[in-house]
């Protein structure tokens, strides 16, 4: 008789309901440097003599003027759907990405440090990251996103769970 394999469950919560509209933004801001390298390109373009580079700079000004697109439109409202988390007694697991999908799973037993990070964009959106590190080389987890009291009291629940577990994190 064999066991059948253990599935991995989806992460029960959601990041911050503010979390598409502050990835749009962040988005926005790379958005406008590619889409003024494109302006500055079409004035090159237009204004120097043709040869064989222009239509490479051509090229340059369709791909800067389109790229940002799918960042501004689809990938925020993806990000949303697939981005969550899950604080156990046991481990976090955090689920993201939006072309490539990933699985983070940490035992709170191995967890050394529990940090949260807030930068001016975030403050203005009342988001916040909360980052769960291990010794393991590849030992860092994020929660994006999360609203700064959620935020607040993850870190307080895994900095409780934490001390309570006997191991070293070593």
């Amino acid at each position: 008789m064999t066991l059948p394999a253990p599935s991995l469950r989806e992460p029960s919560h959601r990041v911050s309901q503010r979390a598409p509209a502050y990835w749009r933004v962040h988005a926005a801001v790379a958005a406008v440097v590619m889409w003024l390298t494109a302006v500055a390109l079409l004035v090159t373009v237009l204004l120097v003599p043709g040869g064989w580079w222009s239509v490479l700079l051509w090229v340059g000004v369709a791909v800067l003027a389109v790229a940002p697109v799918p960042w501004l439109t689809l990938a925020p409202r993806i990000r949303f759907d697939v981005h969550r988390w899950e604080v156990t007694d046991i481990a976090v697991h955090v689920r993201s990405g939006w072309l490539s999908r990933t699985d983070e799973i940490v035992p709170l037993s191995r967890v050394q440090t529990v940090d949260s990070a807030q930068g001016p964009l975030m403050r203005v959106f009342g988001l916040r990251t909360v980052t769960v590190q291990t010794a393991s080389s590849a030992g860092t987890v994020a929660i994006a996103c999360l609203d700064d009291a959620v935020a607040q009291e993850v870190v307080a629940r895994l900095v409780a769970i934490t001390a309570a577990t006997p191991e070293d994190a070593t």
